[in-house]
């Protein structure tokens, strides 16, 4: 009997034994499986928010023209292994230009402090010593001595050395002509998000200023970098792509200077008592005054034997022959046109003045002639307009596009403004590595 209740007992603890391992082994199973969708759920998480973090950047750029000193703060937010992107602009303007502090540079100081408060109240107190301040000097001190525009310079350096911003050596200097001409577009093109899509085409950019005109585009054909004299040839790399552009500035075919060397005048060179600059792309009748660099010239119309547009023509293609460079290429290409292509277009209602718009190269050759007609009997209200217009339509012409070509003339891509800083900040804070892709 009691060798028949050791098996029952024995039979007994093993069951219960199996059964307590069973129990333990589903309470196991059952615990690794939500800790493991634990573990899936935080790291899906986790992984959505790696995915939408994102830095929050600043960038402070002055712009010192030869009218004012503007300050441009730019606020970008950058995912990991993409292009920033713009979210905000702050944009404040202070007149005059630094040049007119030349004899007086201590004076220089109140409005680059007046700007840099503005920069404090805009960029959050704990991103002070990351955010880049830099000042970028255009035509007004280009056109200054050397040591005097240096002198400005150092001032300006020294202030910003007081400031809690990231200053480094190179955070003054003056930009050349070239060097605008590729800021513009840098951002023109990110604003269309050209630099952001593989194997978009870069649209170009024409800028036509009062000094000088620029060109700046993306060459698809080696042809043409291979082509071209080394002097327009650029290379540069940022958001880890090299850029290989076609930039170059024609000093002294800017508008104003254009004018001047279109009446037969010399830059910087004053009238002599009873002088005067005639051209024949003015009204026969007009007769007036206009400034240009602080200089007041007595103008005059000249009538001539043909067309006003003819005559003016001829005037305008002495002025440019064999000055501009064609580029066949630029006919294939998309390009924004800025500054007084845009105003011209405005004051010849081709486009909306707020709106911008599109326009074939022909429709200014077009303008041109209807306004010189109108002009051979009346002044009208802008006295220069056959001549600006004229000189457009001809430029266009030299520079390669055909009349067919259709530009894009804007203010703002996005609603932001279409200024070089925003190019030149970019590129300066990607020099830092400060963007990371």
């Amino acid at each position: 009997m009691n060798a028949m209740k050791i098996p029952k007992l024995f039979y007994a603890f093993a069951v219960f034994t199996c059964a307590a391992i069973y129990a333990v082994y589903v309470k196991w199973n059952l615990d690794f499986k939500t800790k493991a969708a634990d573990n899936d759920l935080e790291n899906l998480l986790h992984s959505e928010t790696s995915r939408t973090d994102q830095a929050v950047l600043y960038g402070i750029m002055f712009d010192a023209g030869s009218t004012g000193t503007r300050i441009h703060i730019f606020q970008f937010t950058q995912k990991p292994k993409e292009i920033p992107r713009l979210i905000h602009e702050t944009f404040r303007a202070l007149k005059p230009g630094l040049s007119a502090y030349v004899d007086n540079i201590d004076k220089s100081a109140q409005g680059i402090n007046e700007l840099l408060t503005v920069a404090k109240e805009d960029v959050p107190r704990e991103l002070w010593k990351s955010t880049p301040l830099v000042l970028k000097a255009t035509a007004g001190l280009r056109l200054l001595p050397g040591e005097k525009a240096q002198q400005l310079l150092h001032k300006v350096k020294d202030i910003f050395q007081e400031s809690p911003f990231l200053v480094r050596n190179d955070c003054v200097s003056v930009m050349d002509g070239t060097d605008e001409g590729i800021s513009a577009w840098i951002t023109v093109n990110f604003l269309t998000d050209s630099l952001n899509v593989p194997r978009k085409r870069c649209v170009g950019m024409l800028d036509l200023g009062g000094g000088s005109i620029q060109i700046t585009f993306s060459p698809s054909t080696e042809a043409v970098l291979e082509s071209s004299s080394a002097g327009r040839i650029t290379s540069f790399q940022m958001f880890n792509t090299t850029y290989h552009l076609y930039s170059y500035s024609y000093l002294g075919l800017g508008l104003m200077s254009a004018r001047l060397g279109i009446l037969g005048g010399v830059e910087g060179q004053a009238l002599k008592e009873g002088e005067e600059l005639t051209s024949s792309c003015l009204s026969p009748g007009f007769q007036g005054e206009w400034e240009h660099a602080k200089i007041l010239y007595k103008i005059k119309g000249q009538k001539a034997g043909k067309s006003l547009f003819e005559s003016c023509s001829e005037e305008v293609a002495k002025l440019i022959s064999r000055k501009v460079h064609r580029t066949d290429e630029v006919k294939d290409l998309d390009f924004y046109a800025f500054s007084y292509y845009y105003d011209l277009a405005v004051d010849a209602g081709l486009i909306d003045n707020d709106k911008g718009g599109t326009l074939a190269v022909s429709e200014f050759e077009t303008a041109a002639k209807n306004v010189c007609k109108t002009m051979e009997v009346q002044q009208g209200e802008h006295p220069f307009l056959c001549m600006d217009l004229t000189y457009v339509s001809l430029l266009l012409e030299e520079l390669g596009f055909p009349k067919s070509h259709i530009l894009k003339l804007a203010r703002k891509i996005n609603n932001t403004e279409t200024s070089w800083a925003l190019g030149a900040i970019l590129y300066y804070m990607d020099s830092l590595h400060k963007l990371q892709y």
